[in-house]
């Protein structure tokens, strides 16, 4: 068996766990993406078919995820060569932790180049930055992408800020990180919802979220919300993996879960009613893709009472979202690190963020230098969030959900699962059948092999 070379620590207790798991599944996917998905897919249908989805598939997925690193205690290569050996499974199941593992660094290499953006906004909003028009907001976003200096310093800002905290260990850094980060996440998010109920147009907002249109439902619209809910619980990446590996065997993996899915589903839910009622109000589109935060927003913060303070705790919501995810996204490279090759911790995480920074000044070149270099169409930025999100985790997604639904054999996923009855024999089905079903859909549609 792949024993790691050091001791590990454990989370201090299953709340600890909790926290530090929604930091992870609560980033910019949440608080960024679901907003402008829900406005471009038609609102109300996408919410509906992505919710089914967080229950049915994300869900399950999520307990398989840290029932591997939980059983395999180790980090995400580690922890599937560990569990594949003890269940007499092929030792290529292996691979599937690497994927984990270089795909989250390949997606920290540009998540911390958008949240470079969110960290320049949260500066600009404090100095009381305004637009006044929507080909203002445009131009004040573009000049940035321009500036390949001023993306670059704050791409270092944020990954030293995230480094930072990984280099200072499990529980020193990590634990206690989220356990300041995380309540003061959902106070502001509440704060911003309430002052959106009475700025905003939370009437507009709950109907163009919740009131449901059978019309809006498209097949589309359905795949959509499925890969969403895939991607808004970190899954695939070798985060929760590497989390589920320091989780103690009293803690219940599906309570845990359950916890994790909602915080994060109900984290989509409050920034949606919160930046739509805003977006209503101020008679902008709700249907602006992945500008609605950066252009669309401070245009609307700019026209609205009290505009700057929303702003300001607006982007400093966001910036702990991404914080939070992105330090789940270091952890399982360097644990890697510490436990196979004996390097200590802080030179473990300051050298993966080196090689992380480097493919990030890449990044950020794409947009302005080196914008006339791409491949298949795409530049640099493009072509890595395609790789990751489109091809790396749906596949780490399903390999997961074949290991542990196929190869493990059902005695090792009852004993490691403490659950039974229906509920198991539920969870059990869907993981074998529904979940990699899905997954492939969602797969074949990312690659436009179903139109």
């Amino acid at each position: 068996m792949s024993s790691p070379a050091s001791p590990r620590s454990t989370w201090s207790n299953r709340w600890a766990f909790i926290l530090v798991t929604i930091g992870s599944a609560v980033g910019l996917g949440n608080i960024w993406k679901f907003p402008y998905m829900a406005g471009s897919q038609g609102g109300s249908a996408f919410v509906a078919v992505y919710l089914i989805c967080v229950v049915l598939i994300g869900l399950p997925l999520l307990m398989a995820e840290i029932l591997i690193g939980r059983r395999g205690k180790g980090n995400p290569v580690s922890a599937m060569l560990n569990v594949a050996e003890e269940t007499r499974s092929s030792p290529w199941w292996g691979i599937v932790g690497w994927v984990g593992v270089v795909g989250a660094l390949l997606i920290l290499s540009f998540y911390s180049v958008v949240a470079g953006w969110i960290v320049d906004y949260l500066i600009k909003s404090i100095s009381g930055f305004r637009v006044e028009t929507a080909e203002g907001a445009s131009a004040a976003f573009k000049a940035l992408l321009a500036n390949p200096l001023e993306m670059a310093l704050w791409h270092t800002v944020f990954l030293a800020m995230t480094v930072g905290v990984v280099a200072r260990g499990v529980i020193s850094g990590i634990e206690k990180a989220n356990k300041v980060m995380m309540p003061g996440l959902f106070l502001i998010l509440v704060l911003l919802t309430l002052w959106g109920g009475i700025a905003g147009d939370m009437g507009a907002a709950w109907d163009f979220m919740f009131a449901f249109k059978a019309h809006d439902l498209t097949p589309g619209v359905m795949l959509a919300a499925v890969g969403h809910a895939f991607f808004s619980l970190s899954l695939g990446m070798g985060a929760i993996m590497a989390y589920g590996s320091y989780l103690d065997r009293d803690s219940s993996i599906a309570s845990t879960s359950i916890w994790v899915a909602m915080a994060g589903t109900l984290v989509g839910l409050l920034a949606g009613l919160a930046i739509f009622s805003l977006t209503f109000a101020q008679g902008l589109e709700p249907a602006a893709g992945p500008g609605l935060i950066l252009q669309t927003l401070p245009l609307a913060f700019s026209h609205m009472p009290g505009g700057q303070g929303f702003a300001i705790f607006f982007f400093t919501l966001v910036l702990f979202a991404a914080w939070t995810s992105a330090i789940s996204l270091v952890e399982p490279f360097v644990a890697w690190l510490t436990e196979r090759l004996g390097i200590r911790r802080p030179l473990a995480a300051w050298g993966t963020a080196a090689a992380v920074w480097i493919l990030g000044i890449a990044v950020c070149l794409s947009f302005n230098i080196w914008s006339g270099y791409t491949l298949f169409g795409l530049n640099l930025f493009e072509l890595l969030d395609f790789l990751t999100s489109r091809i790396m985790m749906p596949l780490s997604g399903l390999a997961i959900a074949l290991f542990v639904g196929w190869a493990m054999g059902r005695h090792s996923v009852v004993d490691e699962m403490q659950l039974q009855g229906k509920a198991f024999e539920a969870w059990y089905r869907i993981l074998r059948y529904l979940a990699p079903l899905a997954i492939l859909l969602v797969f074949f549609h990312a690659l436009g092999w179903l139109g």
